[in-house]
């Protein structure tokens, strides 16, 4: 009896447990992984800037100072609007100038607002300076003009 007890276990030796892990469906599941994160990184561009979009107001003012920035920093004041007919422009040629000239005319037209015409290839920086600057002056009404 005692042969056919060890034959049933394989010739005397205990079976012993497997205590490895499997990490063949881990390597599966990374694959995959990766794969779809190579195809959707194309596609999703980290440049691009979701920039707010701004209608029209519903009534433009009738007078306004504009100030127009060129690329080559000179700067271009003027009041416009469809009341001021022919209007005297300034051109002026530093940022001090431009800061003076917007005080002396915003002391003269208080409740006037500005806009600022900037050329597409100045820097963004220039016009913000402006922006803060006219801020800084007093005046409560600064826009930006676009086509």
């Amino acid at each position: 009896m005692a042969s056919s007890f060890s034959g049933s276990m394989r010739g005397g030796r205990s079976r012993k447990f497997k205590s490895e892990i499997n990490v063949v469906p881990y390597i599966d599941v990374m694959l995959v992984l990766l794969v779809i994160f190579m195809v959707t990184a194309p596609m999703v561009d980290p440049s691009v800037i979701n920039l707010p979009t701004a209608g029209k107001s519903a009534q433009p003012p009738s007078e306004y100072i504009q100030v127009s920035l060129k690329q080559d920093a000179a700067a271009t004041v003027k009041i416009g609007g469809a009341k001021s007919g022919a209007a005297q422009s300034v051109t002026v040629a530093s940022r001090a100038e431009l800061i003076g000239t917007l005080r002396d005319l915003h002391a003269t037209h208080p409740d006037m607002p500005v806009m600022v015409a900037a050329d597409k290839e100045i820097k963004y920086d220039e016009v913000i300076q402006v922006l803060s600057e006219a801020k800084k002056i007093g005046i409560s009404r600064v826009g930006l003009a676009t086509r």
